[in-house]
């Protein structure tokens, strides 16, 4: 009798054998073209996206990262500034800011979901020494934060809204999908996502024309005119390639979205009443993008080594808060980020999986838990 296959966190090989024949076709299509930088692939792309989140422009850039750098240059954060963000979160998140020049003011997280907590950004921002000019909610594991709350925080005390959409693309919170909330949003397009590429790329989007604007200058050396700097800018330029590839995988990613919805449904059945903090189901006008399963239990290196053992491979999505990295060290209280990332273990829930394969990963589970 064979082995059980690996299950794996996430699949980006899967992602492209799922669309192979199309993605062949429109990376063809650009190698044909001649055109390899910034035409009307990525053109097409900014559109579409646009169109689907429902914003009014996007900008495709070179990564995430610099999306998220880009949206706080073009809100004028700069030296001796501060922003707003949580720790539980990926380095990019606080290299973004720290490539700026600011400071980081960080705010925990609510217990259930993760996410800014509404209750300690008020906290940050009416002790804050000098005014917050951003404030970043993270949307985690797909999940949108609470933006109602964090936009009127924000404008009480003049500070403006960057959202870090990277792990929510299609999420939606009271009707309108993330990325349409605050004044500017940011977007990863790196192979593991909802939405990847075959490689890096990013996207900044926004309501204001005028951000738009500048935003395309930014990315590509300042220029409003070829050759000529009207601002300090940088080299962020998605290719031709990437931008392809997302035109495809856009076409697919509402039937993906729902995939994990339902395996996400499957998981919060089979695993109900262990012991163990499940998310959120959706609900409440809340449609999380589920692009990671993430629960907490106890042990939880235990579990992860016993599991991995049997060929289920999980994630720990982010195992050390950033500001107890050497790099972005503070010495503030973030109690509920602490525990969160001392806990949470993201089980396998991307589009390539079976509904069996979730039997395997929750039965599996169950058993290590009373073990």
């Amino acid at each position: 009798m064979s082995e059980p296959r690996n299950i794996y966190a996430a699949d980006p090989h899967a992602a492209f054998a799922a669309h192979e024949s199309e993605l062949r076709q429109a990376i063809d299509r650009v190698l044909r073209s001649g055109h390899y930088i910034l035409g009307p692939e990525v053109e097409a792309f900014e559109r579409e996206w646009a169109s689907w989140l429902g914003v009014s422009d996007a900008v495709a850039v070179a990564n995430g990262t610099e999306a998220l750098e880009l949206a706080l240059r073009v809100l004028g954060v700069g030296p001796g500034d501060t922003v707003a963000t949580v720790a539980n979160t990926v380095s990019a998140t606080a290299a973004a800011i720290q490539q700026t020049g600011a400071s980081i003011a960080w705010v925990d997280v609510d217990d259930d979901t993760m996410t800014m907590s509404p209750e300690s950004l008020a906290k940050v921002l009416s002790e804050a020494t000098q005014p917050i000019k951003v404030v970043m909610p993270v949307h985690l594991y797909g999940r949108p934060a609470d933006m109602p709350a964090i936009i009127t925080l924000a404008a009480r005390h003049g500070a403006k809204v960057i959202e870090d959409c990277a792990q929510a693309h299609g999420a939606v919170l009271a009707g309108r999908k993330v990325g349409c909330w605050g004044d500017v949003a940011a977007f990863s397009f790196y192979p593991t996502k909802n939405l990847g590429a075959l490689g890096d790329g990013g996207a900044v989007v926004t309501h204001d024309g005028e951000l738009t604007a500048r935003l395309r200058r930014l990315r590509q050396y300042g220029w409003r005119q070829r050759y000529v700097s009207e601002e300090p800018g940088r080299n962020s330029r998605l290719d031709e390639l990437q931008a392809a590839v997302l035109r495809v995988k856009l076409r697919h990613l509402d039937a993906e979205n729902t995939r994990r919805g339902k395996l996400a449904e499957h998981y919060l059945t089979m695993l109900r009443g262990q012991p163990l903090q499940l998310p959120l189901a959706d609900g409440g006008g809340v449609v999380s993008a589920w692009h990671q399963f993430a629960v907490r239990l106890p042990d939880r290196a235990v579990v992860q080594e016993r599991l991995a053992q049997v060929g289920i491979h999980c994630g720990v999505l982010y195992p050390v808060p950033l500001h107890k990295q050497p790099a972005y060290v503070q010495d503030v209280s973030l109690p509920r980020c602490e525990r969160a990332c001392a806990d949470v273990l993201c089980l396998p829930v991307h589009p390539a999986l079976t509904t069996a394969d979730v039997d395997r990963v929750a039965s599996e589970l169950i058993r290590c838990l009373h073990v």
